[in-house]
């Protein structure tokens, strides 16, 4: 009876050990995600991001920290003036991406939201746009091809992230 048992927590450990190695094979963007986020610092963020924004502007911050101006202007909804912008970003703004960055959510996020990033390593702060583009996905507005503009410290943003947060939750608001 003990022999019987063994074969069985054997061929029991097999299928799972079987199944395990099937069974969590992820896609590739899952995996790529997953690469990117054990490879960086994870991003602080305040205010009420939607799932679009949160994962739009997290790549933005990885690409920075990469110096990895292509895979950044791939983000972009126009690509008009993408590829200069975001070589601007990189140079402005990649060596302190590698610290801590803390991103700010504006306003609510189903199409649109305006996010201020703070970069902790250098002291910048950076007004980002992400939005939905054409084909209905999640990108960056990347227009700054002068590289003065594309390093401009907003005028508005507070001095410290979290300092005024999101104005809205994208919840309604009663009458």
């Amino acid at each position: 009876m003990a022999r019987k048992r063994r074969l069985t927590r054997f061929a029991l450990s097999a299928v799972v050990a079987g199944g395990l190695a099937t069974g969590c094979a992820s896609d590739d963007k899952s995996l790529t995600y997953q690469t990117d986020y054990s490879k960086h610092q994870p991003l602080k963020v305040f205010g009420y991001p939607s799932t679009g924004s949160l994962e739009t502007v997290q790549k933005a911050v990885w690409r920075l920290a990469d110096g990895d101006a292509d895979a950044l202007a791939a983000l972009a909804v126009d690509d008009k003036q993408a590829d200069a912008t975001a070589r601007n970003w990189v140079k402005a703004f990649g060596a302190a991406a590698k610290g801590d960055v803390t991103a700010d959510f504006y306003d609510e996020g189903s199409v649109r939201q305006v996010v201020v990033l703070y970069f902790a390593k250098s002291g910048q702060i950076k007004e980002i746009e992400a939005r939905v583009g054409e084909d209905d996905s999640w990108g960056l507005t990347l227009a700054e091809p002068d590289p003065a503009e594309a390093k401009a410290k907003p005028t508005w943003a507070p001095p410290k992230p979290g300092g005024s947060g999101s104005r809205t939750s994208g919840a309604p608001t009663g009458s």
